[in-house]
C-alpha cells in the first residue's frame, strides 16, 4: 500500500492499495473515532462494496446508517444534498460521527457539502470507487451540487479526514466510466508533469497503483499550495471552462471526461494560435487523447459555449482565469476580459 499524507488546513493521509476495503473500519475508527457511521453511496455502488464497507465499519465498533440516491450527474442538485442532511438528522447523527463517501465524484462532492454544513460540519472520509474521483475529486477539499445555473455552484472547501483508494474497485467500472478518469490524469500531465504525460501512454493496469499516486501527489502539492483556489490551484482547471459548459449545455449526457478532453483540445488549439506554444505542443494532446479514444470537438457552437461562461463559477467580475499550456508539464494562468473570453473560445473552437 502507498500513503500520501495531504498537508492543509486539516492533515490527512490518502492510502492506495488492493484489495484494502474490507480492512477500512479499522482505519477510520482509528482516525475519525465516533460511534455511528452514516454511509452515503448511489445504487450503482451500493450493490457492489457497500456491504464490504459496512461489515468492515460494524467490526470495527461502528453503528451503520446508509443514505442511497440514484446515479448520475442530473441528482448532483440541492434536492438530493437536502435529502441527505434529513437522512443524517433522522439517524440522529453528532458533531462526533462520521459521514463515509463510498463511489465516485458525484457522492464525494454532494456527501462532502453534506458533511461541511451538517452541525457546521463532522468528520468525512472519502472512499472513491471511480478513476476520477481517485486521482482528482476525492483530494482537496472541494464539495459543491450543481445549480440550474451551473455545475459546483453551490459548495464548500471541506478536507476529508481519510481518503481510502482501493484500486480493485476499477475492476468494476464501465470502459466509458473509467476513461472519464483518464481525462483528468492527461490533464495533470499537461500543467504539471512531462513524466507522467509518456506514462499515460504505456498499458495502465500494470502501473496502476504508481499512476494513481503520480496523480494524488500532483495534486496534493498545487492544494497545499493554494487551498482556497485564489492562484496556482487554477491550473486544475485546464480544459474545465469549454469542459463545464458542454457538461451543462447536454444536460449532463456528455461526461465531464469526454467534455474536458474537447476542451483540452480547444484550449491547446487557442494557445497555439495565439502564439503561447507551438504546435507541437497542441498535436500532442491531440494525440494522447485521441489513443484514449476521447471526442475532440461538439456540436455546441461557440457563441453557446459563451453565453454559459458568464455563470461559470470561476468568473470573477469582468475576468475569468483561462489555464493556457506553454509545453507538455507546464500550463500558465492568463487572465482574460469577458470579451477577451468571447474571441478566445471563438478561435479555440475552430478547427
Amino acid at each position: 500500500m502507498k500513503s500520501v499524507t495531504v498537508n492543509t488546513s486539516k492533515v490527512y493521509d490518502v492510502n492506495i492499495g488492493s484489495g484494502i476495503l474490507s480492512q477500512s473500519g479499522d482505519e477510520i475508527m482509528s482516525v475519525c473515532g465516533g460511534e455511528t457511521a452514516a454511509i452515503i453511496t448511489d445504487d450503482i455502488v451500493d450493490g457492489l462494496y457497500a456491504d464490504i464497507i459496512a461489515k468492515s465499519l460494524v467490526t470495527a465498533g461502528y453503528k451503520i446508517v446508509k443514505y442511497v440516491f440514484k446515479n448520475g450527474e442530473q441528482l448532483k442538485t440541492i434536492d438530493t444534498y437536502i435529502s441527505i442532511l434529513n437522512a443524517l438528522t433522522d439517524a440522529g447523527l453528532s458533531r462526533s460521527d462520521v459521514v463515509v463517501a463510498l463511489g465516485g465524484g458525484v457522492t464525494g462532492d454532494m456527501a462532502g457539502f453534506a458533511a461541511a454544513t451538517y452541525l457546521r460540519g463532522i468528520k468525512f472520509v472519502q472512499i472513491p470507487t471511480t478513476l476520477l474521483a481517485m486521482v482528482d475529486s476525492s483530494v482537496g477539499g472541494k464539495t459543491a451540487v450543481n445549480l440550474p445555473a451551473g455545475k459546483n455552484q453551490a459548495g464548500a472547501f471541506y478536507q476529508p479526514d481519510l481518503v481510502i483508494c482501493d484500486v480493485e474497485t476499477l475492476l468494476t467500472l464501465p470502459g466509458e466510466i473509467f476513461r472519464d478518469g483518464c481525462a483528468e490524469m492527461i490533464k495533470h500531465g499537461v500543467i504539471r508533469s512531462e513524466e507522467l504525460f509518456e506514462l499515460l501512454k504505456k498499458p495502465l493496469k500494470p502501473q496502476m497503483e504508481d499512476i494513481i499516486t503520480r496523480n494524488i501527489i500532483i495534486k496534493r502539492d498545487i492544494v497545499a499550495a493554494d487551498e482556497k483556489d485564489y492562484g496556482i490551484r487554477q491550473l486544475l482547471n485546464f480544459g474545465h471552462t469549454i469542459g463545464h459548459g458542454i457538461e451543462k449545455i447536454s444536460g449532463y449526457s456528455i461526461t465531464h471526461g469526454c467534455a474536458v478532453a474537447i476542451g483540452m483540445v480547444a484550449v491547446s488549439r487557442g494557445a497555439w494560435r495565439r502564439g503561447l506554444c507551438d504546435k507541437n505542443c497542441h498535436t500532442e494532446i491531440v494525440s494522447i487523447l485521441k489513443h484514449f479514444d476521447f471526442p475532440d470537438s461538439t456540436d455546441i457552437s461557440p457563441q453557446r459555449l459563451i453565453e454559459v461562461s458568464y455563470s461559470d463559477k470561476k468568473r470573477s467580475g469582468l475576468y475569468i482565469t483561462e489555464v493556457m499550456p506553454e509545453k507538455i508539464g507546464k500550463c500558465v494562468l492568463h487572465k482574460l476580459g469577458m470579451n477577451e473570453l468571447e474571441d478566445f473560445i471563438t478561435i479555440s473552437m475552430q478547427e
